[in-house]
């Protein structure tokens, strides 16, 4: 369905969830706010990212719960600062489902190239989908 009107016409009150959780999950990402981040996820949450293999030393790429989470988180912010840029530009959203990229080529240089996929319902992430491109990638397998 296209909707002509504004995000807010088209999708009401979950528009509020959308972007506080577009403004939120990135602003506690980079403060390392482990326990912030882990409220914005349901209870039962799937997480699926190539970072969770090599990070938590697991056989899959996925995490569920907010217990994994939690570890998940607290091990991301455990890395150097340095080692993370977060420059976006916006979101594109259709109400349920949340998405933005991390473009390869940023103002400040290369940074990890990837595309975060979010499925909210009732104002929180049920589902999360990380898609790396070819330098995240690369910084993977070095």
């Amino acid at each position: 369905m296209t909707c002509p009107a504004t995000r807010r016409q088209c999708y009401g009150a979950r528009m509020d969830h959308i972007e506080r959780i577009y403004r939120e999950w990135d602003a506690r990402n980079r403060a390392g706010d482990v326990e912030g981040i882990v409220a914005l996820y349901a209870e039962d949450a799937i997480f699926e990212s190539p970072l969770v293999r090599p990070l938590m030393e697991a056989e899959r790429g996925m995490l569920h719960g907010r217990g994994e989470l939690r570890a998940f988180f607290a091990r991301l912010a455990a890395r150097p600062l340095a080692s993370r840029r977060y420059h976006r530009k916006g979101y594109l959203t259709d109400g349920r489902v949340l998405f933005w990229e991390y473009p390869r080529e940023t103002p400040e240089g290369e940074q990890t190239d990837l595309v975060e996929v979010m499925e909210i319902a009732d104002g929180l992430i049920q589902r999360h989908r990380v898609y790396w491109g070819w330098v995240g990638v690369r910084n993977l397998m070095t």
